[in-house]
């Protein structure tokens, strides 16, 4: 068996017991290497049934790059079965150590491939984009990851939650929504979306280039996580979260969740 295969299994290991692995970086040797477990990994859950459904990006924010080292940020693959709507609850262990943050989602409705891709294009490609909560989770323990560590983990990948508004996005107001989390009303966490690399739409064309490099690209349909304004929250078990987003003057939207105790 390969590093590759080791470190996979391992991964997927913690995923059946919930019980955290030790970080993996020092058996990787750098990046790609580290998209070789993440591409295992989904190739092992290709192969048990499960359906690929669009993508992550992660490392989005200045702030996170910095803390871990990095200059550009990390992508991550999307199931059917990680995706849930406005309102449902997670069960308790269902993410392991969660953490949550507000994004906005883009739903494609034409291909995007290319080493080249302009914002405009992203926009073009666009069916709609409507708020979101990604609730991430680690697998390495006690969150103790570098780029290797996370990128080899699906990118901290966990469920994400979808909310129930369909906008056309407008390239120059995607960097100027404000987004909120709170749990029972109190603020959690803040940002907007020039906080995204300058722009969401900027996030999903450096996916999709970065996707093409490695020989793929984004598809019609996809559900595309644009990756969070800042820090991302604690997951707090039993209180409701909302996320909350203003397009511009309007309501954008919101979404919800409840972590359950046990």
């Amino acid at each position: 068996m390969s590093v590759t295969e080791e470190i996979s299994r391992d991964i997927l290991r913690a995923y059946e017991t919930g019980i955290a692995i030790a970080p993996v970086r020092d058996r990787i040797s750098g990046v790609p290497a580290a998209y070789d477990v993440q591409r295992e990994t989904l190739r092992v859950w290709s192969e048990r049934g499960r359906r690929l459904a669009g993508q992550k990006i992660g490392l989005t924010s200045k702030a996170i790059q910095s803390q871990l080292g990095v200059d550009e940020p990390d992508f991550g693959a999307l199931f059917a079965d990680m995706i849930l709507a406005d309102g449902d609850s997670v069960p308790a262990g269902r993410v392991m150590q969660p953490r949550v943050e507000a994004e906005i989602a883009f739903v494609l409705k034409a291909d995007l491939a290319g080493e080249r891709i302009t914002p405009d294009q992203v926009i073009a490609a666009t069916d709609y984009v409507t708020p979101a909560i990604e609730i991430c989770g680690s697998r390495i323990a006690g969150w103790n990851i570098r780029i290797e560590d996370t990128i080899a983990d699906n990118a901290s990948s966990g469920l994400i939650v979808l909310g129930k508004s369909r906008v056309r996005p407008v390239l120059g107001e995607l960097a100027a929504i404000p987004m909120r989390l709170a749990h029972n009303g109190a603020a959690a966490a803040e940002g907007k979306g020039d906080a995204c690399l300058g722009n969401p739409a900027i996030a999903v064309a450096w996916l999709a280039a970065a996707l093409t490099r490695f020989g793929g690209g984004l598809r019609a349909g996809d559900v595309v996580m644009s990756g969070g304004p800042r820090e991302n929250d604690r997951g707090r078990a039993g209180q409701p979260l909302h996320g909350r987003f203003r397009w511009l003057r309007q309501r954008l939207g919101f979404v919800r969740r409840r972590m359950n105790r046990p």
